[in-house]
């Protein structure tokens, strides 16, 4: 199909002011929106939504669960007419090749406006090192280790990165598959309560039931660590709402971001954990829970079931039940391979 450029508004000239980009790429050419005709007589609402592919150098597994990421987006997931996506990924140089060619692919033929935005990790990892630094010793396992690498802190400190004119973005794994428009996600921002930055799901494992296990200990009848709905199972952060100017104004967030205070809250706890940023999330969601949205278990329907084998049998499926029909995203996390989508009912079939 044939692109047909839109004129250049005003708005795209805001493109300049994306000082964290270190590369822009216009899906139908260096200098256009790709678009279905006719044209929308007024330029279409952006939909930011953003992934990190990096360290992908020999990590053929990872660049096709992208890529099949990528493209559920651009099929199931794609935005209603009148919108336009704006994906930006964080990439590093060994991985820009793949990211370029991963996007051109999933978004060739995208019957609605799109564009690509490239984020070099490392100036913007430099940038937050004060921030980063502190949290890699609380949240990792060391150094070496899976998540340890600075940008799985990226997301905490989002809102210091990017530019005002973006005001909300999601940030969602590329190990997942869309069933539904990433507009309706973007819908759970209008239902975030008063005082809250971010929209997260609950963990469907038990590891912080794990991970808290001291804490659980010193405090008998504690929520902390137990199962939804009553419990406080911790948060996944494979799928991110954020409330960028929102969070740039919460001045309890950004006090929550100071190593000092979070050294303190993690002390409280008697934390340490593993996993990157969702520990950071889960950590300040236990004292101040009203800072998070909690997005529901639809939209990520985490798979992962290594719990279950590793000494929580007993109680796994009282965090791993997700009753909200249909999924609208699945997180095959650790690995887990997504289910097919079944056939509609009476489709052919073999016997």
């Amino acid at each position: 199909m044939a692109a047909s450029c839109l004129p250049r508004p005003c708005w795209l000239l805001a493109a300049a002011s994306l000082a964290v980009a270190l590369g822009l790429y216009y899906a139908g050419g260096p200098s256009s929106w790709e678009a279905a005709p006719p044209p929308p007589r007024s330029p279409p609402r952006e939909l930011h939504v953003g992934s990190v592919l990096a360290r992908a150098e020999g990590r053929a597994g990872l660049v096709w669960r992208a890529g099949a990421a990528l493209r559920s987006l651009a099929g199931a997931g794609a935005p209603r007419p009148g919108t336009a996506l704006v994906l930006h990924l964080l990439t590093d140089a060994q991985s820009r090749a793949a990211a370029e060619q991963l996007a051109r692919q999933a978004l060739h033929g995208a019957p609605f406006p799109h564009k690509v935005v490239f984020h070099d990790v490392e100036p913007l990892v430099e940038r937050l090192l004060p921030v980063i630094g502190p949290m890699q010793e609380l949240f990792s396992a060391g150094a070496g280790t899976y998540y340890s690498d600075a940008i799985f802190f990226l997301s905490v400190a989002m809102h210091r990165i990017m530019p005002a004119e973006i005001s909300r973005l999601i940030l969602v794994d590329l190990d997942v598959e869309y069933r539904a428009s990433i507009q309706e996600l973007f819908e759970e921002f209008d239902r975030f309560p008063e005082g809250a930055v971010i929209g997260i799901a609950h963990e469907m494992q038990p590891v912080y039931r794990h991970l808290f296990w001291q804490f659980r200990k010193e405090h008998p009848g504690t929520r902390v660590g137990d199962p939804p709905p009553e419990g406080l199972p911790g948060f996944n952060s494979g799928v991110l709402l954020l409330d960028l100017p929102a969070m740039r104004a919460s001045g309890l967030y950004n006090g929550l971001l100071e190593e000092g205070p979070l050294r303190a809250l993690a002390q409280r706890f008697r934390f340490r954990g593993h996993l990157g940023d969702q520990d950071f999330f889960t950590l300040a969601g236990m004292e101040h829970p009203g800072l998070f949205h909690r997005l529901p278990c639809a939209w990520n329907r985490q798979l992962c079931t290594w719990w279950r084998l590793h000494g929580y049998q007993d109680v796994f499926e009282h965090y791993f039940r997700c009753d909200q029909a249909p999924v609208k995203l699945f997180h095959g996390n650790c690995n887990t391979p997504i289910p097919q989508e079944e056939p509609p009912r009476g489709a052919g079939g073999g016997g």
